[in-house]
């Protein structure tokens, strides 16, 4: 039966057939997707999510969720051709606005080296404003982004933000009332989880 691994947030999943996994440590904080090891053997772009299924690796985060929805669960991908391409569209936004201003935030802002510089800090966050605007004005009236079920896109867009508000000090809940309520319904959906519930290792508390 096929191996698969999956690196997502510092995570490395990896499992045999459906839906087994099991986490394990990769170590982020100190420079572990840095090394020139990990960029000859891993992924030569120093990032994760990867994504490796018998001889297959997979690298971006939108690649792998559309890789495994083609595998495993066909009706995340969209119900219709103009879902599947609406699905697509929001998967390119998530990657290049939504959850990649919002994740440089939050990690400035709680992890970083030093102290976030103000004005940085104030650029970036009214891109997110712009960004989260955007979500939450289309899912006024909607149960999820694309459709009535859910799909990848819902799951690239929440990836970052069921992790504490004191990480990013920006309340999406009090800001965005339709997004709140979005991600209420998919924390019902079979198989979510608290992320630092499933995470290994030890939570790494905010600095700043």
């Amino acid at each position: 039966m096929p191996v698969w691994q999956f690196v997502q947030g510092g995570v490395l999943f990896t499992g045999t057939g459906r839906g087994a996994w099991e986490p394990v440590f990769v170590d982020f904080m100190n420079g572990m997707t840095r090394t020139a090891d990990w960029r000859e053997q891993t992924n030569p772009m120093g990032e994760a999510p990867v994504l490796e299924d018998g001889e297959r690796s997979l690298t971006q985060s939108g690649v792998i969720l559309t890789y495994l929805a083609q595998r495993h669960a066909p009706a995340y991908l969209g119900e219709s051709e103009d879902d599947k391409l609406e699905v697509l569209r929001w998967l390119l936004f998530d990657n290049h606005k939504f959850t990649s201003y919002f994740a440089t935030f939050r990690f400035m802002k709680a992890f970083g080296a030093t102290p976030p510089e103000p004005a940085l800090m104030a650029w970036l966050q009214g891109r997110m404003d712009n960004a989260f605007g955007i979500v939450d004005k289309h899912l006024e009236g909607r149960t999820f982004m694309v459709g009535e079920q859910p799909t990848i896109a819902d799951f690239s867009l929440c990836g970052y933000l069921f992790y504490p508000v004191e990480e990013s000090g920006y309340d999406v809940a009090t800001r965005y009332p339709h997004i709140h309520a979005w991600l209420q319904r998919l924390r019902q959906l079979p198989g979510w989880a608290v992320p630092y519930e499933i995470l290994p290792g030890e939570r790494i508390l905010p600095k700043w």
